[in-house]
């Protein structure tokens, strides 16, 4: 079922209850993001941040509270709107999930024809474009063995990129990254959102809230809460 929000809202969560099976992983949860929006959720691992992107993806069904996600109410979501919801998101994984054993042009054919492209012109035109964007347009014909961890990431974030989704979830983007190259990693995804869509990034790598503050929610006993960036943060604390 979708519902409107006002003005540029994508994303709100109102009063959530964020469930993994039969264990209920976080209470009040409420979020609101805005289109062109980048922020960041933080926490100690097993502190929620994942469930919260699951359930932003319908991975996770909502059962307690309001939620609406790209015009999509979580709460009322269909089984047969799942897939419609999905082509709204991009989503970012920390351990890049590339098919292997296919070029970097391969696996994102395979996502592009896999959502309902069928022209391999615009298939075509398509990757070149993506690959491009992330600066990787001479890197379609490598394999992913080929890639750096960081090449790898990128390519994900251009498959994230490929169905022009309005919403980027990146669940610990960084998490298999050196620091340089996560530097590089969450700065494509602020010019990202920069372009309109809004951005969220799951991390406990507090050097880079450092390096590029935003609006920081996180995920402690439970509970999602404002943290306040500007105060000095201690990395013990995740």
């Amino acid at each position: 079922m979708k519902e409107v929000l006002p003005l540029d809202v994508i994303i709100e969560l109102k009063d959530c209850e964020i469930w993994q099976q039969d264990h209920l992983v976080m209470t009040g949860v409420s979020l609101s993001m805005r289109r062109g929006e980048f922020k960041y959720i933080v926490g100690k691992v097993g502190s929620g941040k994942t469930s919260i992107i699951k359930t932003l993806n319908a991975q996770l069904p909502l059962r307690e509270g309001k939620g609406t996600v790209a015009g999509f109410n979580l709460l009322k979501l269909k089984k047969k709107d799942i897939p419609m919801l999905r082509r709204k998101l991009g989503i970012v994984f920390q351990d890049f999930q590339l098919l292997t054993d296919r070029t970097v042009h391969d696996n994102l054919e395979f996502v592009l024809r896999a959502t309902g492209w069928k022209n391999k012109t615009d298939i075509d035109n398509r990757i070149t474009e993506v690959l491009d964007k992330v600066g990787l347009g001479l890197k379609g014909y490598k394999m992913p063995h080929q890639l750096s961890g960081g090449e790898q990431q990128r390519v994900v974030i251009g498959r994230a990129l490929l169905n022009d989704p309005e919403i980027i979830l990146a669940d610990e983007p960084t998490g298999n990254l050196d620091h340089e190259t996560s530097e590089g990693i969450i700065s494509l995804l602020r010019e990202i959102s920069k372009t309109g869509r809004a951005v969220i990034v799951s991390t406990h790598n507090l050097n880079i809230l450092k390096k590029f503050p935003a609006a920081t929610l996180k995920c402690e006993g439970g509970k999602l809460s404002p943290l306040n960036t500007d105060e000095e943060i201690d990395l013990e604390d995740l």
